[in-house]
């Protein structure tokens, strides 16, 4: 057996674990109240902090919510039961094909068939599906028979363009979301975890040095200290050393972190994500005001020519 490689791989994991160790004990001396060193973060620095902290906020509170544009059914009632025979067609496939109906009979069997496209189950596609079913439960003379007709497909393209809506929001501005929180975000929040490394390591050897430990855990009993730290007579070259280049890690690991978090909180893109996600509702809500406009006078004709007729009716039967 090569104990020469056993030896060295000792060393190797002592050098790796050292580091870690000292940032430990470190830690926990300042949770106990006990640290005699902790290096102040300066005000600026700890302002970017909060300002990367509240900006990780709003990715996640925003896609909280806007994940819901994912899930087809968000808007569609958990206590509405439809039928597979009401979910098995579109309400457009259904209508053009009863429009080739010669019988009472052929109508039934297109409602009731299943069809090659099965439903989107939105809430605006189930008002079609009901006014669909609901129309043809009347006599096809009757003015509410036309009338739920038109609604039908108002309402299967108001659906439709929802679905348009959401896979415009889940693709521009879901996506670009998660992408922030789990990229520039990430790398912001693995560069401030640097910096409190490279403070604990500052810390810790600025400790060791004041306590006259060595590279390990500070010896915090003995003759000569008091309350477990040593009197300061100066620091040795060693000592001096250690403390200066745990000094220069960590003002680079802070310089590094300020780069990153400006970067973050400096980008444009989550306003240009906020606007595509204002964009894909306006398209929406300007096709849902496009298509009601052209049903609500068809409606409100049917209506007058239906009352004009009731009320003929009545003249007449007086």
């Amino acid at each position: 057996m090569d104990f020469s490689k056993i030896q060295g791989f000792g060393k190797n994991i002592s050098s790796s674990f050292t580091p870690f160790a000292a940032r430990t004990q470190q830690f926990m001396r300042e949770q106990l109240g006990q640290a005699d060193e902790k290096t102040q973060l300066p005000p600026d620095y700890l302002e970017l902090e909060k300002r990367v902290d509240a900006l990780k906020n709003v990715h996640q509170k925003m896609l909280a919510v806007t994940a819901q544009y994912g899930n087809e059914s968000y808007d569609y009632p958990p206590n509405l039961r439809e039928s597979i025979v009401d979910m098995s067609r579109t309400t457009l496939e259904k209508v053009q094909l009863l429009g080739n109906a010669s019988t009472a009979a052929e109508a039934q069997n297109i409602l009731t068939k299943p069809g090659t496209k099965a439903a989107p189950k939105t809430f605006p596609h189930a008002i079609g599906r009901a006014s669909l079913a609901a129309s043809h439960s009347l006599d096809p003379a009757e003015p509410l028979a036309t009338a739920l007709e038109k609604y039908a497909l108002a309402s299967e393209q108001v659906g439709e363009a929802r679905l348009q809506q959401d896979a415009q929001i889940v693709s521009r501005f879901n996506s670009a979301f998660t992408t922030t929180l789990n990229t520039n975000l990430m790398f912001a929040t693995k560069a401030r975890k640097n910096v409190e490394n490279a403070r604990l390591s500052l810390d810790a050897a600025k400790s060791r040095a004041k306590s006259g430990g060595g590279i390990g855990f500070p010896n915090l009993g003995g003759p000569g200290r008091k309350d477990g730290v040593a009197e300061d007579e100066g620091l040795t070259e060693d000592q001096r050393v250690e403390v200066e280049t745990a000094e220069d890690e960590f003002v680079g690991c802070t310089e590094e972190a300020v780069g990153v978090m400006k970067n973050v909180l400096d980008t444009p893109e989550p306003l240009r994500n906020l606007a595509d996600l204002v964009q894909a509702q306006l398209e929406f809500h300007k096709k849902a005001y496009e298509i009601y406009s052209e049903l609500a006078p068809l409606i409100e004709s049917l209506q007058v020519e239906q009352e004009a007729s009731y009320r003929k009716s009545r003249e007449e039967g007086a």
